[in-house]
């Protein structure tokens, strides 16, 4: 059990450090400068604790009940903290195509949040190699290596990673439905029961930036198939649900379509 504490405060560490660079960002800096910081420092917080909540699970020092429990819990500390941002380059595109944030901008937040998941791998690797925990100290043994993180055929992967994204932007386009004070629990939990319904076949990643840093390293499947997997598979959820709700519901319902983006252009504006 202290080993798994350990994670708990390598977790928070992470959340503590990416906290005090979004206060100060949004202290001292202004406008594209202080959402590329923080989508950077959200990313990393995003990364840091996948990796140590991806190593303690493999790890089986806690039953898969409890390791979802406190995936619940982390989850709930992400959407509490991130203050809006997407941590997600699909979520970036999503504003490019409202017309809420320029090419350029958003060109610089896709790579704060890469470089941001890049520093998140070799951070999470530092703190292991610290041996603080006996599950660290067999990870560095193992030169860290990542292995084999499907359970299905490449096929089955990206279609679990479709229909995840699809499930979650379904919650984001519908959120504003459900009392403000449940919100954050109701969409951690679809994330924690997406996680427990696909994590066997693909990991249940949703997202091309977190699965750069934490399913990319791992052998088993070259770099195109986990772009395939991880890349193409959340862009084309996240697509096809937009394009559903917004677009053909409207018109087989013969309602006129409607869209976000006026709504969501308040939020988030970039220059």
């Amino acid at each position: 059990m202290d080993d798994v504490w350990v994670s708990v405060a390598a977790s928070a560490t992470a959340v503590l450090l990416s906290e005090m660079v979004r206060r100060a960002s949004a202290r001292y800096l202004r406008g594209t400068a202080a959402t590329l910081a923080l989508e950077a420092a959200s990313t990393f917080q995003l990364c840091c604790c996948t990796h140590e909540l991806k190593l303690l699970a493999r790890s089986a020092l806690l039953k898969p009940a409890y390791v979802l429990m406190l995936a619940y819990a982390v989850t709930v500390v992400h959407l509490l903290s991130f203050r809006g941002a997407s941590c997600n380059p699909c979520g970036v595109v999503e504003r490019v195509c409202r017309g809420t944030c320029r090419v350029g901008a958003a060109s610089a937040f896709v790579a704060g949040q890469f470089a941001a998941a890049f520093a998140a791998r070799y951070a999470a690797a530092s703190v292991w190699s610290l041996g603080l925990a006996e599950h660290h100290v067999r990870h560095w043994r193992f030169g860290f290596r990542c292995y084999d993180p499907l359970g299905g055929t490449v096929l089955e992967a990206a279609a679990v990673e479709l229909g995840c994204a699809f499930v979650v932007q379904t919650a984001a386009l519908h959120i504003h439905k459900v009392d403000e004070k449940l919100r954050v629990h109701v969409v951690a939990a679809i994330i924690t029961a997406l996680v427990y319904a696909g994590g066997n076949i693909s990991g249940a990643v949703f997202n091309p930036v977190l699965a750069f840093s934490t399913n990319f390293p791992c052998s088993g499947h070259t770099y195109l198939e986990y772009c395939f997997i991880y890349w193409l598979g959340p862009a084309l959820g996240t697509a096809s649900c937009i394009l559903f709700f917004e677009k053909v519901l409207p018109f087989l319902s013969g309602a006129k379509p409607t869209g976000r983006g006026d709504i969501s252009a308040h939020k988030h504006k970039s220059h």
